[in-house]
Order: C-alpha cells, then sequence, then structure tokens
C-alpha cells in the first residue's frame, strides 16, 4: 500500500508542476488577447468584427487594413491555444481529484464518496447572487449563496477576478464545465452548460467576488 501511495504521490507532483505550467501559458495567452484586443480598438475601435472597406466598397483609409487583419487573424489562433489549454487544464484537474479518491480508497476508507457528503468546506472565491429561472444556470442545479469553490479550471489559488471565470464560460459555450460549490457546510459537484437561452447572457445568473 506505500508503495501504491508514493506512487500516486510523485504522480501527483508532476500533475501539479504541469497544471502550474498550464496555467502560466492561459494567462500569458489571456494577455496576449486583451493586448491585440487593446491594438484593434486603437485603430478607430474596429474590433474583430467591423468592416474594413467603406462605402465604395474600397479599403478604409482611416484605419490600418493589414494591421487589423494580421490582429484579427492572431486573435482567431490564441483563442483556439486558450481553449486547448483549458481542456489540458480540465484534464489535469480531474486527474489529480481521482488520486486524492485513489488513496482515501488505499488508506482504508472505502465508504462511497457522495456528491453531498459533509466535508470540512474549502475556501469559495465568488458566491451566486441570483439564478434566472429557465438559465442554464438553474437547469444545473446552482442556486442563490452557492460558493464557488472550483469553476473549470478557476480555483480560489489562481482567481484574479470574474473575467477568469468569464473566460472559461466564453470557451466553454455549448461544452460541459464542472463547478463545485459549497452549500450549507457541503461540497456539492454540478455540471453547468454554458448556452444561448432566451434571458441575458450564457449562464442566466449573477457571480460576484468574495466567499459566501
Amino acid at each position: 500500500m506505500s508503495a501504491s501511495v508514493s506512487d500516486q504521490t510523485l504522480e501527483e507532483l508532476n500533475l501539479k508542476a504541469t497544471l502550474s505550467e498550464l496555467m502560466s501559458k492561459k494567462e500569458s495567452i489571456e494577455n496576449d488577447i486583451k493586448d491585440s484586443l487593446s491594438t484593434l480598438e486603437s485603430e478607430k475601435g474596429v474590433g474583430m468584427h467591423q468592416a474594413l472597406i467603406d462605402a465604395e466598397d474600397y479599403p478604409r483609409q482611416d484605419v490600418d487594413v493589414y494591421l487589423v487583419r494580421h490582429t484579427r487573424h492572431k486573435v482567431h489562433c490564441l483563442n483556439t491555444d486558450h481553449k486547448e489549454i483549458m481542456k489540458q487544464i480540465e484534464e489535469n484537474l480531474h486527474a489529480l481529484h481521482a488520486i486524492a479518491k485513489a488513496r482515501k480508497a488505499a488508506m482504508g476508507d472505502h465508504e462511497p464518496v457522495a456528491a453531498t457528503k459533509p466535508v470540512k468546506p474549502r475556501s469559495s472565491f465568488a458566491h451566486v447572487n441570483s439564478v434566472a429561472e429557465g438559465s442554464p444556470a438553474e437547469q444545473a442545479g446552482l442556486v442563490v449563496g452557492d460558493g464557488l469553490v472550483e469553476f473549470g479550471s478557476v480555483i480560489s489559488e489562481n482567481f484574479k477576478s470574474l473575467q477568469d471565470i468569464a473566460a472559461v464560460v466564453q470557451h466553454s459555450l455549448g461544452a460541459h464545465v464542472n463547478v463545485l460549490v459549497h452549500r450549507n457546510g457541503r461540497e456539492m459537484r454540478l455540471t453547468l452548460e454554458p448556452k444561448k437561452w432566451p434571458g441575458r447572457g450564457l449562464l442566466g445568473c449573477n457571480i460576484v467576488p468574495g466567499g459566501q
């Protein structure tokens, strides 16, 4: 049993090192995206979609068309890289959870692990203060007062601002996001699918910084 635990510990250390490297790459990509979008805004606020031809179908003379096209292409590439990094981060987080579960079993705790089993709550970095009826958030089971412990790749250790959550949502449109919440002294794992619906946003809930 000790050898197994030792192997798990080594694997866990490797996963954490990989996760740390991925987080650094994620932050670097997000900074590059932010800088590129700022460049586009500096060109008469053309953004990612504003037309680059005038009313007579000639290239606009008030912006650097080559720069804008090049920057837009760069943003598209960076967004693709960001999605791949987020996927790898998710996979590493799942692997870490699996190791923790296996270690618990190896130490003789064979009690089934329930999603709502009482545990000593970890710190949450944000909480839900409103949920719209019929929204993706409500369908996932989020309720007002839920403290966010994990939101996809975002955890308390790497959370900086709500933009971190927004990035996960934007890059997970139509996909599943694993969410761990603290509710009434328990931790609950939910699956959220950001998507377009009749209401506002892709989630239909309001999240604010700070634990609950």
